[in-house]
C-alpha cells in the first residue's frame, strides 16, 4: 500500500471544487477508523492506485489511518480498490497532482545508523576518521523541526549558507497505539511504513553550533524533505535480510550520481532504533524516525571528509533521490533567505543583587 497527500497540480480551486478529500467517494468509511479533525481545504489524502491517487472516504486523513494501525489501513485499501474496479471512483493521474509530504508528523527524530557516514563527516571536522566507541553502545539521534516538512517538486529555500548539503536517509513512520518502553518485536509491530528522506543541512551554520557543545539546531530546521508517499512495511517484507532493509539508495545532483549505498549498511535495525527511541519515553503514530545519512556519498560532507572536490549546493541545482521499494524525492535549491540580525552576545558583570536585594535569597 502507498499513502500520499496531495492538491491539484494547478494549486488552485475553484468555488464549486470539493475541498475535502472524502467528498470524491461514497462509501461510508471502514469501521475503526474514525477522521478526528477535517482536512484542510484543497488538499487531499488517501492511497496511490494504478498510478493515480485516490482520496480516502469521509473525509478521513493520513494520520487517522496511522492510528488505526496497519490492519484497518488494509480494510480501507480493499474498499478503495473495489470502487475503482466498480468504476464507481476514478484515480486522479499523479501527473495531474502536486505530492506533498505525505505525513504532518508528530516529531521528527533523525538518528546516525551508518558508521561509514561517520567516518568520513568526522574526517572533515576532526581531519581524521574517527568514529567514537560511544557511537557503538546505542543509537543517536536529534529532534528536528516537523514545521518544516516539505514534499517532493518544491523549490526548497535556505538560509544564507556557502555549504548547503544534501542527506540521503530512510525514515520510519510510526502507527497504531501510542508505545513506551518497546522490546523489539513490538517496536517492529509499531512501524506502519517508510518514506524517503532528505534531511537539508547548512554545515557552516552547523559547524558554528556544534562548538557550543548544542545542536544542530539552524543548521538543520530550515527544511526536511519526505516523501513520495509511504510505503507500507509489508511491502518491503522480501528486502529483509537479518532485519535490515537491503534496499538500494541513491542520490544525484544534477543528474549526476553522488552517493549509492545499501540501507542494510545500518548498525542497528529501524525495530531497534523505534525500540530505543521509545525507552523511558513514547512514539505515537505520525512519529518519523530517519536512519541517518546513508554512507559512500550520501552526504557532501563526507565527500569533502574523505578529500572529494565537490561543491556545495546552489540555488537552481536539482537534488533527486531515490530508494528502491520505495520511490523518488525531487527538490531544486531555491533562494538564500537573508534573516534579521541579532547582536553577539554581551559580557554581563554577573551582579547578584538587584536594586540593592538580594534576589537569590527567598522571602521567608
Amino acid at each position: 500500500m502507498r499513502l500520499a497527500r496531495w492538491i491539484v497540480a494547478s494549486d488552485e480551486l475553484t468555488a464549486d471544487e470539493p475541498t475535502e478529500p472524502g467528498t470524491r467517494v461514497e462509501a461510508a468509511a471502514e469501521p475503526g477508523i474514525r477522521a478526528e479533525l477535517t482536512a484542510e481545504p484543497g488538499i487531499a489524502e488517501g492511497f496511490v492506485l494504478a498510478e493515480g491517487v485516490v482520496p480516502f472516504p469521509d473525509g478521513l486523513r493520513v494520520s487517522d489511518v496511522l492510528r488505526a494501525g496497519l490492519g484497518a489501513a488494509a480494510d480501507l485499501h480493499e474498499q478503495c480498490r473495489a470502487l475503482v474496479a466498480a468504476k464507481q471512483v476514478t484515480p486522479t493521474p499523479l501527473t495531474e497532482v502536486r505530492l506533498l509530504s505525505p505525513v504532518v508528523p508528530s516529531t521528527v527524530r533523525d538518528f546516525v545508523a551508518f558508521e561509514e557516514h561517520v567516518e568520513g563527516v568526522s574526517a572533515g571536522v576532526e581531519g581524521k576518521s574517527h568514529v567514537a566507541d560511544e557511537w557503538y553502545e546505542a543509537p543517536t539521534f536529534y529532534f528536528t523541526n516537523p514545521l518544516t516538512v516539505r514534499g517532493t517538486g518544491e523549490t526548497i529555500d535556505v538560509p544564507v549558507t556557502h555549504r548547503l548539503d544534501y542527506e540521503l536517509e530512510l525514515a520510519a513512520v510510526i502507527g497504531g497505539a501510542p508505545g513506551e518502553n518497546l522490546d523489539v518485536a513490538a517496536a517492529e509491530a509499531s512501524i506502519f511504513g517508510y518514506t524517503v528522506m532528505n534531511d537539508w543541512s547548512a554545515r557552516d551554520l552547523q559547524a558554528r553550533e556544534m562548538k557550543v557543545r548544542l545542536g544542530p539546531c539552524k543548521g538543520k530546521d530550515f527544511a526536511l524533505t519526505l516523501g513520495p508517499w509511504i510505503v507500507t512495511a509489508d511491502e518491503l517484507d522480501s528486502c529483509l535480510d537479518d532485519g535490515f532493509l537491503a534496499v538500494r539508495a541513491e542520490v544525484r545532483v544534477n543528474g549526476r550520481l553522488l552517493g549509492a549505498d545499501l540501507v542494510s549498511n545500518m548498525g542497528w535495525t529501524f525495530p531497534e532504533l523505534v525500540a530505543y527511541a521509545s525507552r523511558n519515553s513514547v512514539v505515537v503514530a505520525g512519529d518519523v524516525l530517519g536512519s541517518g545519512t546513508v554512507g559512500n556519498g550520501g552526504c557532501l560532507g563526507e565527500l569533502w571528509g574523505l578529500g572529494r572536490d565537490e561543491p556545495p549546493l546552489e540555488p537552481g541545482d536539482e537534488v533527486r533521490m531515490s530508494i528502491e521499494g520505495i520511490g523518488e524525492i525531487v527538490n531544486l535549491v531555491g533562494r538564500r533567505v537573508p534573516a534579521p540580525a541579532l547582536p553577539r552576545a554581551r559580557s554581563r558583570s554577573r551582579e547578584r543583587n538587584r536594586r540593592g536585594r538580594d534576589v537569590t535569597k527567598v522571602k521567608e
